[in-house]
């Protein structure tokens, strides 16, 4: 299993940078996770639209799917369209997204595939279950299991117990860590911070932890240390052209 990094800012991409989003492979197949503000061309620095087999979108906040639709309009406007592409959501997270072009526009280029968190998934080659986690907005943290490995992310999410079991044993948590300590009083119910990451990793028993979603302006220094006072894995902060092979042991620093 391969993790690309195509970005890891949260909310709004900074300069030069790119809000979270995830491409993930095995057996040929190309999955990407959440396709937020500036993703898509990152993602075509590495392969075609048409090379994106399927798309998964933990919550309709725009940081998280923005990106959805200059990819379908990739796959669309052009003399060759692609086969339809699969999308899955939650139910209405999509619909402001998916309705920024004229009416059918985009009719032919995805396959809305809604689900419910708990619903376990086949995408490709991946197992895939989903489990919801507190956010703003419902947020459906996934698990992906393929080849003996296991990649658990969790959108964005407050603290729970519920992050915990969906990061159960896993060769890499990927985790949302807004802020690198102090979440502000108003978010601590749905976001996280990196210091938090690093505790539901240890309590996972979680192999590896990446910190993602870092908002501009955070320390990403101030983060991996925050995490380190929590966890004693290998920890790294989600960068722009950041792969990782999860058969692979190594640092994440």
């Amino acid at each position: 299993m391969l993790l690309t990094i195509l970005g890891g800012c949260g909310a709004w991409p900074g300069a030069g940078q790119s809000c979270g989003g995830y491409l993930v492979e095995h057996d040929g197949f190309r999955l990407l996770l959440d396709p937020g503000y500036a993703t898509v061309p990152r993602l075509l620095e590495r392969i075609t639209a048409d090379q994106v087999d399927a798309v998964f979108v933990t919550h309709g906040h725009p940081d998280h799917c923005a990106d959805l639709n200059p990819l379908l309009r990739a796959r669309t406007f052009r003399d060759d369209p692609s086969s339809p592409l699969p999308v899955y959501s939650l139910p209405g997270a999509l619909d402001a997204v998916l309705a920024l072009d004229r009416p059918r526009a985009l009719a032919g280029a995805y396959v809305l595939r809604e689900f419910a968190a708990g619903d376990p998934l086949d995408l490709g080659p991946f197992q895939a279950r989903t489990r919801l986690l507190p956010h703003s907005v419902p947020n459906a943290g996934v698990r992906l299991a393929a080849g003996g490995r296991v990649l658990a992310y969790t959108g964005d999410s407050g603290p729970s117990p519920e992050v915990v079991a969906l990061a159960r044993d896993a060769d890499l948590l990927l985790a949302e860590a807004t802020y690198a300590d102090r979440v502000p009083e108003d978010s601590r119910h749905h976001l996280s911070s990196a210091r938090q990451a690093g505790r539901q990793a240890r309590e996972a028993g979680a192999r590896r932890l990446l910190l993602t979603h870092l908002q501009p302006g955070t320390d990403p220094v101030a983060a991996h240390t925050a995490a380190e006072s929590e966890y004693d894995g290998p920890i790294g902060v989600a960068t722009p052209g950041l792969v990782l092979d999860l058969w692979v042991d190594r640092d994440l620093r």
